[in-house]
């Protein structure tokens, strides 16, 4: 660590970490990373199964196919351009290894312009959780990724805050949210009125998913652990998709080589490898990051779902999910769980890193949460913690900020800077000038976490460390670095898809099934 001097102020620069590809070659970037080296693990190829209309699949096939190749970014120099897929990864993808799977248009029109946002989202999900669970149980052919490959319509009117315009409706709402949650089916004498008691029964049950296409399928393909990547037409076929001036509507000529990085990198990862993995992490160490949301299938303001996120530093992760109790308190606008909860999703976490590490226990187990950590569920923490592990609470937040402006020939404001209000709190910048790419990661005056060691010890500067290293380990998306640690990155894309329905039944599984 480096200190450096800002307006008269001492801060400590932490120096970037470092992660490992393939032959054991360690550099700051991924994509060098890759270019050079490869990836750190080996697969011998990707077999994808894609479910979509045929002009779907024809997209789908197309964008493969430009991948296989250089992939360069327009009049950017701040993104490095995409080798190729087999160039990066030493192993192939490629068009004649794809099963098929037909989704008509007629078979979504049946059900996309229906005018209750929660039946047509349900019924869609439907049709295409359908066809992917009959795929996979009666194919031959072992799948490593399927592509769920979706026109722009579901995109549009399939999200809570969805309006489909009135001139499209086919078939009339018959129920709002209160009336379904309401709603007792009571079988009738006439059979009209069974007809029409049983489609309200049915667009009732429609309310018991959050109305979003790419959450409530996530959600309710868990129980089948198979892999899934949704995209959209128009981000594989971006270029014919035009705005009424004549403009794509989403332009990512800037950025396709990214786009091909983050997809390429993501898919490799969903197939069974790894990208790369964190250097320099000491051995025993593992990482929990809670997860809290609130629910919208009861009356209670409190009752939240709880899940957790086990990270090592192989990165390897694993999502717990706990259970849904009256979590929140509006008082604080914290969550925290009672005794027996936190005992139980802890347990669960220490068991799954001794399957990991032949029946060893960590080391040390850091619990990032958004959250300060109360007085029963630390004891509750603790009494689940073996013997011989330190345990530690780290809360992480932005809710107290700090600002650090740059001074006329000085430094930017560098990623990696902290500066260290005690022996228990710090606030650190994840985002920032980076010397190594020349450039900031982001536009703006960036905001530094807060963090805090709210329970256990630990020195701050080693938890400065290893929250600089977390943000390193987004295999959905290959950049430099995030600005949040790995941890809670996901946290609220995880607790969306494990509250998209009270019937999800979720084991603990591996995080690539969530992403």
């Amino acid at each position: 660590m480096k200190k450096l001097f800002y307006n008269t102020r001492e801060l400590i620069y932490i120096d970037e970490p470092n992660i490992l590809f393939g032959h054991n070659q360690k550099l700051q970037d991924p994509r060098d990373g890759l270019s050079l080296f490869g990836p750190y693990d080996t697969i011998y190829g990707i077999n994808s199964g894609v479910l979509a209309t045929r002009e779907g699949l024809k997209k789908f096939k197309a964008f493969l196919d430009s991948i296989q190749k250089p992939v360069y970014n327009k009049d950017s120099i701040k993104r490095p351009m995409f080798p190729g897929f087999e160039t990066v990864f030493n192993a192939k993808w490629e068009t004649d290894t794809i099963l098929y799977k037909e989704i008509t248009k007629q078979e979504i029109d049946k059900f996309l312009y229906h005018g209750n946002t929660h039946k047509r989202t349900f019924d869609l999900v439907s049709l295409f959780t359908e066809k992917i669970i009959d795929m996979n149980k009666n194919s031959d052919k072992k799948i490593d990724v399927w592509f769920i490959i979706i026109p722009d319509d579901i995109y549009q009117y399939c999200k809570p805050l969805s309006v489909l315009p009135t001139s499209l409706v086919r078939e009339q709402s018959l129920l709002n949210k209160n009336k379904a949650l309401a709603f007792h089916y009571e079988p009738s004498f006439f059979e009209e009125m069974n007809k029409e008691e049983k489609t309200k029964e049915e667009e009732a049950l429609s309310y018991n998913y959050d109305a979003h296409f790419h959450n409530q399928f996530k959600a309710r393909l868990l129980p089948y652990t198979i892999p899934t990547q949704i995209i959209r037409e128009s981000t594989l076929d971006w270029r014919n998709y035009i705005n009424s001036f004549g403009l794509p509507k989403r332009d990512f000529s800037k950025i396709e080589g990214h786009l091909a990085w983050t997809l390429s990198t993501a898919v490799f990862y969903k197939a069974g490898g790894k990208p790369w993995i964190l250097s320099d992490i000491r051995d025993g160490v593992c990482y929990l990051g809670l997860v809290y949301k609130k629910t919208n299938h009861t009356s209670d303001p409190r009752n939240a779902c709880c899940a957790a996120q086990l990270f090592l530093n192989s990165g390897d992760g694993t999502v717990f999910k706990g259970e849904a109790g009256p979590w929140y308190n509006q008082d604080n606008n914290e969550y925290h769980l009672d005794r027996d909860s936190a005992k139980k999703l802890l347990t669960q976490a220490i068991n799954a890193y001794r399957e990991r590490n032949d029946g060893k226990n960590p080391k040390e187990l850091f619990i990032h949460a958004r959250t300060r950590f109360d007085e029963k569920e630390w004891e509750a923490f603790i009494e689940a913690t073996p013997i011989g592990t330190n345990l530690v609470g780290v809360t992480i937040s932005r809710r107290e900020q700090m600002k650090l402006y740059k001074v006329k020939d000085q430094y930017s404001i560098l990623r990696g800077l902290a500066y260290i209000i005690n022996n228990y709190k710090a606030y650190l910048w994840t985002i920032g000038f980076v010397p190594y790419l020349q450039t900031a990661l982001s536009l703006g005056l960036p905001n530094p976490l807060y963090i805090e060691i709210n329970k256990g010890n630990a020195t701050i500067e080693q938890v400065l460390k290893d929250i600089l290293a977390l943000t390193k380990l987004n295999y959905n998306a290959c950049i430099y670095g995030d600005g949040e640690p790995v941890t809670l990155r996901f946290a609220n894309n995880i607790g969306e898809i494990l509250t998209a329905s009270t019937d999800i039944k979720s084991p603990p599984l591996a995080f690539k099934y969530y992403i």
